[in-house]
């Protein structure tokens, strides 16, 4: 069964519009990476699905129920973008309070442990960091055993080390049978976690496909590379078979091409003298800045 689904779904704020007709099925077993600048409509979109806020039009369904009912929602966890804890009860505390609330929730001990709360335990909330309190509330995401997931921007004011330490409880939680969903504006993250990646950009999906097909459609390869000197490096640079370059920290200069086999011979007859050749595909990072680059051209 499809754990959620949008059809034709816009919503508007009075004159600005969040969404506008988006199509989307989340479907059992998905790890789905959503990307989008600020504004993009992306919280919207789980807001939505969350039934925090009904749509303009279109429908949008939840365990093929409405999500504005409670039943729908029993079998979902989310950690949204703003983390709020009371602030004078201890962590265990918290954990316990929400594991009240569901038939089988994950033990106090094992749910702390698998999100490295162990030592936060009989800490108030309100003496947290800001990175701990982050875990904390994506830990309560799963308490319930959910069958999906919905995480706003997991990571937020983490550093590197307890990020990737959060990536890994996130996959074995996927691994063990959540369906989950996440933003971030780390795209390392989705490139690390996701199987799925939905680009959202003005409240349109731009792209809905696998990260390989994210890359390989924007179609750009980059060619990396030693120049004698300046003026090498701008005779390469005006080839019409190179659309853009970029000059590194390390002195080489990256070059992007959709034809790498075209821009590699106009390089090697345009007589600059170079080495160091390196090609491969854009990164995430890069087809992402490119498709929304499109959109908006």
């Amino acid at each position: 069964m499809t754990l959620a689904r949008l059809t034709g779904v816009t919503k508007t704020f009075g004159d600005v519009t969040a969404l506008d007709s988006v199509d989307l099925t989340i479907e059992p077993g998905t790890l789905v990476g959503m990307l989008g600048p600020n504004g993009a409509g992306k919280t919207t979109l789980l807001g939505l699905v969350q039934g925090l806020r009904a749509p303009s039009s279109g429908t949008v369904e939840l365990f093929g129920a409405d999500p504005r009912d409670w039943r729908a929602r029993r079998r979902l966890g989310s950690t949204p973008q703003e983390t709020a804890l009371p602030p004078t009860l201890r962590v265990g505390e918290v954990i316990d309070f929400v594991a009240g609330h569901f038939p089988d929730p994950v033990p106090r001990d094992e749910l702390a442990a698998e999100f490295g709360l162990t030592d936060l335990l009989r800490r108030q909330t309100g003496a947290l960091s800001g990175g701990q309190k982050r875990r904390v509330s994506v830990a309560l995401a799963f308490v319930s055993r959910p069958r999906l997931v919905l995480l706003d921007e997991p990571t937020t004011g983490l550093d590197v080390e307890a990020r990737h330490a959060l990536w890994e409880a996130v996959r074995r939680q996927h691994e063990r049978g959540a369906t989950v969903v996440v933003t971030s504006h780390y795209l390392e993250e989705i490139e690390a976690l996701a199987r799925r990646v939905v680009v959202i950009d003005s409240g349109r999906v731009l792209i809905d496909d696998d990260v390989a097909s994210v890359r390989d459609r924007v179609g750009l390869r980059m060619l990396t590379l030693r120049t004698a000197d300046a003026a090498d490096t701008a005779t390469i640079a005006a080839l019409p078979q190179i659309v853009d370059s970029r000059a590194g920290a390390d002195g080489a200069t990256t070059f992007y091409t959709d034809d790498a086999d075209a821009a590699i011979r106009a390089i090697v007859g345009s007589g600059a003298d170079f080495h160091d050749l390196t090609i491969r595909g854009a990164t995430l990072e890069e087809a992402f800045l490119t498709l929304t680059a499109k959109a908006h051209s």
